[in-house]
Parts: C-alpha cells; sequence; structure tokens
C-alpha cells in the first residue's frame, strides 16, 4: 500500500520536476516575472524527489508517511498542471496581447504565490513530523510547547506501528522447531532475489546442524533442468558425510571426501535409489532445496520424500511467491520472517492442514460457477488450489459460489483464508520499480478481459508522461519496453502474437485477479476511476483518469458531479458515446481515447478545440466520424492522431498547425456508399448511364433526397449505430466523403493531406497517405527526414519518379507499405528506386508488379515481407532473391501473389536457403501449388501457415526447427501426408486447425 503511494507520488514528482526544469516554464516564469518563485518550486520539488528515494529505501510502511507521500504527490500534479497550462496558453495568439500579458501576469503571479505556499507546507510538515530518515532541520526545542507534543506523539505512534509489525514476523528457527512428528515443508521467498533468504536459511542451517538436532543434513541447489540422478547423487553425498562425520570413521576432512567419492563410485543406480530410501524412511533430516523455479521441479522432488513422522524438515527457497505457497500446501499461511536487513522482506508459507477435493460431477449445477471462478484464476495455480480449498467448506449451492464470483474483490480484501492470494501477488506487485507501478495502476482504465493494444498503451503513457528519453532511447522506445517488461514479470498476459509480426506480441491481458489489485490500488491512490453499473460514485477526492465503461446509463448530472472534471487527465469510453461526455471543464485534459465507441458522429468533436493540453486522440473504428474540424489547430500539444478504419478522407487545413505531431494513423479501408472503388459504383448502374454527367445527376439526386429525408440519409450513410446522426451529418458525409468520391479526388483506402506537410519535423509514423493527386505531397515528406514508418496509396506512372527519388531521402525509414488498387498496378512504377533506405526492416506491396524490384535484392536488414495482389511471374528468380536475404524473418504471401501459365512450386534450396525465415504463410490463392524444402534449407523455419490444403507440402521432414504447421481447411489425403511427414522430423512439431 505504501510502496504504492511512494511510486505513484514519484511518477507525480518526475512529471512536475521535469516540467518545472524545462525551457518552457523558465520562459513562462521570465515573461510573467515569477522566475524567483518558479526558481523555488523546482528546488522544493527536487529535494521532496531525493526525500520519496530515501523513504522508498527505507520501505517506511506507516500511514504517517503515506499520507505525507499523497500530500507530496497533490501538489506535484498541481504544479505541473499549472505550468504547463501557463505555457499552453502563453503562446495562444491574441490581438490584445498587451493587455492579456498584464492579466495573466496577475493571475500567474497569484497562483504562483499560492503553490509556492503548498510546496512550503508539505516540505515543512516532513521536517515537523521527521518523517523520513536524515531529514535537516531546526532541533526541537526542549520545551513542552504544542509543536513537540504533537511531533512526540507522531514519533511514539510510528514506533508502536513498528513493534506492531514485528510482533507479527515469525522466526525460521520457531518454523523448523514446532509442530508435530509430521513432515513439514517451509517454502521461503523474498522480494530481492535469492541472495538474502539464502544467507538467513544458512544460518538457521548451520546451527541446527552443530546442534545436531536431525540426524541427516543436505543442501542442494537445484539444477535446470532438474535430473533426478544428479538430485539422488548430491543429496546422498551429504547424507554419507554426515554419516561418517557421526561415526568418527575419519578426521581428516580430504580422507572424508575420498571415502565419500569411493562410497559413491562403488555404487550403481538401483544401489543408490535403495540406499536413499533407507535414510529417508528411517532417520530424520533437514533438507534445503535452493533456488526451485517451477511447481514441476517440486511435483518431482517431493515423491522422493514420504511422511514417515520423523520430525523431519524440507525448507524450499524460491524466487516467487506462488511456488512457495504451493508448496507449502493447499492451505498455507505466509509470514514475514524476522531478519537483520532493511533492504528486503523474507517470506515463509507453511502448511497447516489438508482438505479434500470438490468432485463437481456430484455437484452439477456448479459447473458453470466453477467455469468462472478458474476464468477469474487466469490459470494461476496459488489461485486455484487456494479458492478450491475455500469453497471446500462451503455449502455447495450455485448460489454461495456466485456470491464469490461476483464479490471477489472485497473477498481477497476481507477474508483472512483468501488473504494469501492478495498477499502473493501484491509481493509480485511490490517488487516493481516505481516507474512500471503508474504503468500497471494504469491498465485498470481498460474492462475486465479487454485485449489491449501494444500500439495503444505505450502511445498513451507517452502522453501521459510515463516514460522519458533515456540515453538516445526515445520516449516511445522505453515505453515498449516497459509493455514486454511487464510481461516478463507476469503482472500481464500476453495476447494475441501475430503471425507476420516483427514484435511478436500486439497486446496484453491482465489477469482478472491481478486487475483487481490494479484498480483497488488505483482507486486508493484516486488515480483512476470507472464509471460502470454498481461502481460507488464516492471518489474522495481528486481522479486523473476517468474510464466509462459499457454498462454506465448515468445522465449528465451524475456525470459533472461524481468527478472533479477539471483535474481530468485522460477519457477513455468503452461502448456508446452521450454527447455530454466532452465537457469544457477538461481543461486539463491530455488523453482522448475514444476507439471503437459507438454512436460517436461529427458534431460531437465540434469543441474538441479547446482542448489544448490534448496529445493523444484515437478516433479508431468510429464510423460515424466524416471529417474533422479545423479547430483541431488548436491542439498544439497533439502528438498521436489515430483515425484508422473511420470515414475520414482529408484531413483538414490545420493539421499543419500541430508541430508536435509524431503519429498519423489513417486509412479507412472502409466502403464509401457500400463500394471501394470508383469502378465499383459505375458497375451498378446500367451501361448507358455509366458516363460521367449520368453519374452526377444520380449522385445529386441521392443527396437532396438524403437531405429532405433524415432517414435516407442515415441509411446512405450505412453504419450500425445512426441514432445520434442529424441533417448536418448527412450534408457532411456526402460534400466531404461521397463528392470527392465520385470525383475521383480521394480513395477510401487513404486519406489526402494538406499542403504544408513538411513543417511537421517531429512525424515518426505517416499512412496510409493518398498521393495521387500531383507531386506537392512527395515533396512535403521527402522533408519528414525523421519518418520511420510511412503508407501510401495512389501512386501511378505519374509521379512513380517523385515517389522513389522521396524514398531516397528519407534514410531513417524502417517500415514501407505500397499500395495500388489500379488496374496498371505497380507495374514499373519502383524499379527507378536506385537507392533503397538501408534501415528498411518491413516491406509491405499490394498491386501488379509483375517482376520483383532489383532493389530488393539489397535490402540486407529487412525483417518482414508481404507480397500481395503482385501476379509475379519469375517464381524461381523471385525465391532465389528472397532466400538469399540474410535477416529475412516472415514472409507473407497472399493473394494472386504469383501468376503463371503453369503450376507454380516454392522451392527452398541450399542455394537459396532463406537462412533467417521463422514464419512462411501462404493466404489462399497465392499462386503457389507445391512448397518443397530441401536438405538444409530454412534452417530456422518454425512456423508454417496454409489457408487452404491446395498446396502440397515436401519436405517437412527436413525443417529442423519447425514447431508448427496451422492451416484453415485440409482434405483427409492433405492431412495424412502431412502428419507423416510431421512424424518423421526429430522436432515433433505440431499440426494445428485453424489461423484466425
Amino acid at each position: 500500500m505504501e510502496a504504492t503511494a511512494l511510486s505513484v507520488g514519484k511518477s507525480a514528482l518526475d512529471g512536475a520536476l521535469s516540467y518545472a526544469k524545462s525551457a518552457i516554464a523558465q520562459e513562462v516564469a521570465l515573461q510573467l516575472g515569477v522566475q524567483r518563485d518558479q526558481a523555488f518550486i523546482r528546488d522544493e520539488l527536487e529535494m521532496m524527489l531525493a526525500f520519496l528515494m530515501a523513504a522508498h529505501e527505507e520501505r517506511d510502511e506507516h500511514k504517517v508517511v503515506k499520507t505525507w507521500v499523497k500530500q507530496v504527490r497533490d501538489v506535484s500534479y498541481d504544479v505541473e498542471d499549472c505550468l504547463q497550462d501557463l505555457a499552453v496558453r502563453l503562446g495562444k495568439p491574441s490581438r490584445w496581447c498587451f493587455i492579456r500579458t498584464l492579466v495573466d501576469r496577475h493571475k500567474v503571479a497569484t497562483r504562483m504565490k499560492e503553490l509556492r505556499a503548498k510546496v512550503e507546507d508539505v516540505s515543512q510538515r516532513n521536517i515537523r513530523y521527521r518523517l523520513i530518515k536524515g531529514t535537516t532541520g531546526p532541533k526541537p526545542a526542549t520545551g513542552a510547547g504544542p509543536s513537540n507534543i504533537i511531533s512526540g506523539a507522531t514519533m511514539f505512534g510510528i514506533e508502536e506501528a513498528r513493534r506492531q509489525k514485528d510482533k507479527a514476523k515469525v522466526d525460521l528457527c520457531q518454523l523448523i522447531n514446532e509442530g508435530n512428528e509430521d513432515l513439514r515443508v517451509i517454502a521461503v521467498w523474498g522480494t530481492s532475489g535469492l541472495l538474502g533468504q539464502t544467507v538467513v536459511i544458512k544460518g538457521e542451517y548451520d546451527n541446527l546442524k552443530r546442534s545436531k538436532k536431525f540426524e541427516l543434513y543436505a543442501w542442494i541447489r537445484i539444477v535446470h533442468p532438474f535430473s533426478p540422478l544428479e538430485f539422488l547423487q548430491c543429496i546422498m553425498s551429504q547424507f554419507y558425510r554426515t554419516s561418517f562425520e557421526e561415526a568418527g570413521k575419519v578426521q581428516d576432512e580430504t580422507n572424508i571426501g575420498t571415502q565419500i567419492l569411493m562410497k559413491m563410485g562403488a555404487m550403481k543406480q538401483d544401489d543408490l535409489v535403495d540406499s536413499f530410501s533407507k535414510h529417508v524412511n528411517k532417520k530424520s533430516y533437514l533438507i534445503v532445496l535452493n533456488d526451485l523455479s517451477t511447481i514441476e521441479e517440486w511435483e518431482a522432488i517431493k515423491e522422493y520424500f514420504p511422511n514417515k513422522k520423523k520430525g523431519s524438515r524440507i525448507i524450499v527457497s524460491t524466487k516467487h511467491g506462488e511456488v512457495a505457497s504451493l508448496c507449502a500446501g493447499h492451505e498455507s499461511v505466509v509470514s514475514e520472517l524476522k531478519q537483520s536487513s532493511i533492504d528486503q522482506s523474507i517470506f515463509a508459507s507453511y502448511n497447516k492442514v489438508f482438505k479434500e477435493a470438490i468432485d463437481l460431477n456430484e455437484h452439477p449445477a456448479l459447473i458453470e460457477e466453477a467455469r468462472t471462478i478458474l476464468k477469474k484464476c487466469s490459470g494461476l495455480p496459488l489461485a486455484i488450489v487456494t479458492i478450491g480449498g475455500f469453497l471446500a467448506k462451503q455449502p455447495k449451492t450455485p448460489m454461495e459460489w456466485r456470491k464469490l464470483n461476483e464479490h471477489i474483490s472485497a473477498e481477497l480484501e476481507m477474508n483472512p483464508e483468501l488473504g494469501i492470494i492478495k498477499t502473493i501477488l501484491m509481493k509480485s506487485y511490490d517488487g516493481l520499480p516505481y516507474h512500471l507501478k503508474s504503468c500497471f495502476l494504469y491498465l485498470s482504465v481498460f474492462p475486465e478481459d479487454y485485449s489491449i493494444s501494444r500500439r495503444r498503451l505505450v502511445h498513451r503513457w507517452n502522453a501521459e508522461g510515463y516514460s522519458r528519453e533515456v540515453r538516445g532511447k526515445s520516449m516511445g522506445e522505453v515505453a515498449d519496453s516497459y509493455f514486454i517488461e511487464l510481461i516478463d514479470r507476469s503482472m500481464t498476459l500476453p495476447v494475441n502474437e501475430q503471425i507476420g509480426s516483427r514484435k511478436g506480441i500486439s497486446s496484453c491481458k491482465l489477469h482478472d485477479l491481478m486487475r483487481e489489485i490494479s484498480i483497488s490500488k488505483a482507486i486508493e491512490e484516486n488515480l483512476v476511476f470507472r464509471m460502470e453499473e454498481g461502481s460507488s460514485f464516492n471518489t474522495q477526492g481528486t481522479v486523473r483518469h476517468l474510464a466509462i465503461s459499457s454498462n454506465w446509463e448515468g445522465d449528465q448530472s451524475e456525470f459533472e458531479n461524481t468527478v472533479d472534471l477539471s483535474r481530468i487527465r485522460s477519457l477513455t469510453v468503452f461502448g456508446e458515446w452521450k454527447p455530454f461526455y466532452i465537457s469544457d471543464k477538461m481543461r486539463l485534459l491530455r488523453v482522448l481515447d475514444l476507439e471503437s465507441t459507438s454512436g460517436l458522429v461529427d458534431h460531437h468533436l465540434k469543441s474538441i478545440g479547446k482542448l489544448v493540453h490534448l496529445k493523444y486522440l484515437s478516433l479508431r473504428r468510429c464510423r460515424g466520424i466524416f471529417h474533422l474540424p479545423d479547430s483541431l489547430g488548436n491542439l498544439k500539444q497533439l502528438q498521436t492522431l489515430d483515425i484508422t478504419d473511420t470515414l475520414i478522407i482529408k484531413l483538414p487545413q490545420a493539421i499543419i498547425k500541430l508541430r508536435k505531431l509524431q503519429y498519423i494513423r489513417a486509412g479507412p479501408y472502409y466502403g464509401i456508399l457500400r463500394a471501394y472503388s470508383y469502378n465499383e459504383i459505375v458497375e451498378v448502374v446500367p451501361k448507358l448511364m455509366r458516363n460521367k454527367l449520368c453519374v452526377w445527376t444520380l449522385t445529386l439526386l441521392a443527396f437532396c433526397l438524403s437531405s429532405c429525408s433524415l432517414e435516407i440519409g442515415r441509411s446512405a450513410v450505412g453504419i450500425d449505430d445512426d441514432k445520434f446522426i442529424n441533417r448536418r451529418d448527412v450534408c457532411t458525409y456526402w460534400c466531404c466523403v461521397v463528392f470527392p468520391f465520385i470525383e475521383r479526388l480521394a480513395d477510401p483506402r487513404g486519406v489526402v493531406v494538406p499542403k504544408g506537410l513538411r513543417k511537421l519535423k517531429d512525424l515518426h509514423t505517416l499512412g496510409t497517405v493518398n498521393i495521387a493527386r500531383g507531386k506537392a505531397i512527395l515533396q512535403d515528406i521527402r522533408r519528414l527526414t525523421r519518418l520511420h514508418k510511412l503508407a501510401v496509396t495512389g501512386i501511378n506512372k505519374k509521379n512513380c519518379q517523385e515517389f522513389c527519388s522521396t524514398l531516397e531521402h528519407l534514410g531513417r525509414l524502417e517500415s514501407l507499405s505500397v499500395d495500388s488498387w489500379e488496374e496498371a498496378g505497380l507495374r514499373g512504377c519502383l524499379d527507378g528506386l536506385r537507392s533503397p533506405p538501408k534501415k528498411l526492416q518491413s516491406l509491405k506491396l499490394r498491386g501488379t508488379l509483375g517482376k520483383l524490384p532489383d532493389w530488393v535484392a539489397g535490402l540486407q536488414n529487412l525483417v518482414k515481407l508481404k507480397l500481395s495482389r503482385t501476379r509475379l511471374t519469375e517464381v524461381d528468380g523471385t525465391i532465389q532473391v528472397l532466400g538469399k536475404l540474410p535477416n529475412l524473418a516472415i514472409l507473407r504471401l497472399r493473394y494472386k501473389c504469383f501468376e503463371a501459365e503453369e503450376p507454380c512450386c516454392f522451392t527452398s534450396r541450399p542455394e537459396a536457403l532463406f537462412p533467417s525465415l521463422t514464419v512462411l504463410e501462404l493466404l489462399g490463392g497465392s499462386g503457389i501449388s507445391s512448397l518443397e524444402f530441401q536438405e538444409g534449407a530454412a534452417p530456422k523455419l518454425e512456423l508454417l501457415c496454409s489457408e487452404y490444403s491446395d498446396v502440397s507440402f515436401s519436405g517437412l521432414s527436413s525443417l529442423r526447427s519447425l514447431k508448427e504447421v496451422m492451416i484453415d481447411d485440409y482434405s483427409p489425403e492433405w492431412l495424412e501426408d502431412v502428419r507423416g511427414q510431421l512424424i518423421e522430423n526429430p522436432n515433433k512439431p505440431v499440426l494445428k486447425r485453424g489461423m484466425w
């Protein structure tokens, strides 16, 4: 709990301090005459951050420190909000500049004085109550004044809290000695790895060995992978040492070692097992198993130690709290061990009593509830075992089990029998560094079982200020490393590991139980509030992140009275949109995430220009959005704009004002008038009316009908939820979408961008952009020298040379997607590229090529290649080129990739062996009829995917790294042939059905 407060407080201070130190803050202070206050606040925040670091290192855990940290956090938020708000508003142009400056000077001076007073008060509070060791300040007077009484009472309370906490700790020696003659397992784990707990265990082990409490002793370090024979040999060598020392056969240590070697060397494996059984069955023993890492290892080991009621003890040392509790038993107790180190906490799990399992076959009505419970456990063995033991004692009725499902959070908090789950999971949370704690708590924004996109999360963390540039790594790269680290620490679950993705893991999920912890901690810190059915609307403070669930049905009054909207930094809407969700009060909003929100239409965004702090705006899959307002140009802080899968086909001119914009993700790929191209619309019209005049006449007639009848207009728009669409939205749809489409000025697969895009110097990602309208856009793109990802459509014979010349100027480009749906396609359009970007790692080509461009052979860093509708005729030549690319790991061959007169055979030979290929994907209609792998080819291929069984496979037995073959549909003959090849493969790959 306190660790959370410290971490969130440190995160808030980091943001406030970095802004207080920034050149912008100094410039604001200088212009408005408050530089002395700004410098004071900056220095005080720096000291507070140092104090929090000291508190974190001391692991101070009492409520007084926690309260102070929360106050520091709130002041930090206020400072950051104030300084940033002043900087943003100071930069807004005004005709009344002099008057505004005078007014601002007065307001800012007043506000800065208030902030300075707050910072001073919080800082003095630390000195007054001596919250953190090493705090410097005036020594208290010896008199009995009020401040001394308060200070003394506070310090007494702190010391008393520490004494009460120490009483709850247990002694390892006590755990070993207490209890009856049954075999007892004590599992130990700590918050800082094995070293600290090893010291504690070794001390007690040596003491007990000297006191000769047990007859046999052994200290075993578990080798990975676990080897039963090595385990028995190691343990018996130590048993023999104890026996020789007891018998006093030899005195010299060297002679003891010699005796052990002779004894072990003369022993066969069967004799070793017999001797081990005699020792553990007839004598008491103390055995330490150091560095146990999995429950599977424990399951293999525990079979060797039957309970012979000799009072024996096994101590398991592990890095994992969950493994420790499972080793100890179904109803294990968790206690903190007494030890001298303050740098870590060490815990022990020890068994009490075992209960019989529940046979659900005898209670069929419980099966559905049991499935729900298992889903909440998310495969966590500890949770399954503990909750199972708890339910064994409850009435076997669906109602009782449903209560646990519905109130799992309260049960984890209040029920001591289930408390072990929260204790273990909290240790995983407490072990996170402070920057990851904030990132983890932020995940509570998302609903249960929600698949959280990696792209979405990384951009949001950047906008919230959770990542910083570190030693040459960009904010995005740092945030991306946080995403992976949370998965590596098992705090989140990887899902949707995309076939053909360079990064592999494209999204994540929270364990249901970990989500409960995330939600409770986020609420406790007033960090995240979720508006949902049945939620409590007593927020007890300022909330920073607001999430509206799909099941919330409140009104505007309830929405505005529940939280202080003026302090909200992020708004995330799931489900249906309501017009009052965007409020003028949200002046500090940084993140507006409306991805997949239904019912959102154009006129709902009319006031978006007032959100001047906005850094992240996502309208992805909001198909009622056709046009962005010109007020978008007011969002000078915007970094990410995601309008993918909307009906926006043209960006407003105002977008060139957004100089901090880094990511523009667009490209609807959604039909206009239920068509994807102009030709599809014309084909519906009778042949006599397929001329331009007739098509325009019909279009204008449909426009008039749509304008007169709102019902017809809504039908023409063609979105699922159209109840909020008004006549203005209908007119916008026709004027901004349909008319440009009919005039062939726009393409539904890309957006038209305005002239002047070159001014967006920070652009990292741009796509999908329609470049068909002249060369001006290409001349703008070539100036975007920081561009890493580019996706374009609309390439043709008129602009292909300019496009190739543009690519030669983009030296940092890592990903390129080129799309053409025209009949001529890409044929000859890419041949003029003489010097392709050297850092190019991903290439996607869609459209008729006929022949693979020569420059592809020189892409030494290419990792991923996707070809679709390319209609390549030179099959062998193409495979020869691709097979020699040294780093090509992912190859996706889609619809009409090859088009030859004879059946195409994809043959991987030793001279073109695809040295780095790990994934090969073939979709139906790719033009390939057979796939052959010769000996030594594709040595790293792990995954082979095919949509249908119309592609025959041969040589699968020679693929030494193959793990999986996936297919959507297959015939019995094809299945028998492929299975036969896989059986001969020594790697024993599996055959799976279903790619999507």
